[in-house]
């Protein structure tokens, strides 16, 4: 059983841990927006055969249009956002940037469900946000660069929109079925890049096309199977501890894969980032832990 929950674990951290360098690679042959297309295209066609191997439930007709707006937002928005960020800012440094997830949800949460925010909070925040400035200097600091950062942050408050408010759904429907209905509503709705993506198949590299195969595979489908078996074993905060070891992963897998030696910078502002996160988990060590356990490469 031990062995099986490390296991899970592991495989959780590296699945997501080496989306950001996989996103890297990919965007050698493909535009952010065709990018995400395809790894949406490949994680919805994956889910069918597991939705028709389990014998999926279909979701009801009038949840339909929130599982679009939750498809737009955790996935589409969520991955092209990402993508083009990604287009300047280094694998590793861009998994530090998505873990700011957790100060965005316990701010949606204190507008929207009028959820207590004490000074740990926002001491945490504040810590999170010169992190961030830190982490944009590291990367550069000219305005492209720092634009590349702003755009991995609207990918961040994106999917933090989508954890805030996805709980009732995730109750009635289950983790992995909503995850397959968000996903394939994504894939429709960036299916108007269908017709680009088949012609940048052709010209791309064959390495860029294995990374947005793996990336439609693993990090979007497999690891959830994983996270899915803990949180059945264990619940979301055990979920949800693990995954702040996914930038270390991301820098060792971007380390290895791509060659990214992260400056001093970064690395400090990393530091930062992750100590301003770990004040907010411990605020609502609850509430935050139930959106922790879905954040994604």
């Amino acid at each position: 059983m031990k062995i099986r929950m490390t296991m899970a674990h592991l495989l959780v951290i590296f699945l997501w841990g080496s989306a950001f360098a996989g996103i890297r690679h990919g965007l050698e042959g493909y535009s952010p927006e065709h990018l995400s297309f395809l790894r949406l295209l490949i994680g919805s066609l994956a889910l069918a055969c597991y939705a028709v191997i389990t014998k999926m439930k279909l979701p009801e007709m009038k949840d339909l249009p929130v599982i679009f707006l939750f498809g737009f937002l955790g996935f589409a928005v969520y991955q092209t956002a990402l993508n083009y960020g990604e287009k300047s800012v280094s694998a590793g440094a861009a998994s530090l940037l998505v873990s700011t997830s957790p100060v965005f949800i316990g701010l949606l949460g204190r507008i929207f469900f009028q959820e207590r925010a004490g000074k740990r909070y926002w001491i945490g925040a504040a810590i999170s946000l010169a992190g961030i400035f830190f982490i944009s200097a590291g990367s550069g600091g000219c305005v492209e660069l720092g634009f590349g950062v702003m755009l991995i942050l609207i990918a961040s408050f994106s999917e933090s929109l989508y954890f805030v408010f996805q709980k009732k759904y995730l109750e009635k429907y289950g983790p992995l079925p909503f995850t397959a209905y968000t996903i394939w509503t994504a894939a429709i709705l960036m299916g108007c890049y269908a017709p680009g993506t088949v012609t940048q198949i052709a010209s791309a590299p064959l390495g860029s096309t294995i990374s947005a195969v793996y990336l439609g595979i693993f990090p979007t489908v497999i690891a959830y199977f994983a996270l899915a078996y803990i949180m059945a074993k264990s619940g979301t905060a055990e979920a949800a501890s693990s995954l702040y070891l996914t930038p270390a992963a991301s820098f060792l897998i971007a380390w290895t894969w791509l060659g990214e030696i992260p400056t001093f910078l970064t690395m400090a502002g990393g530091i930062l980032t992750l100590a301003g996160v770990s004040l907010t988990y411990l605020q609502g060590r609850t509430e935050v832990s139930e959106s922790l356990s879905e954040i994604k490469g």
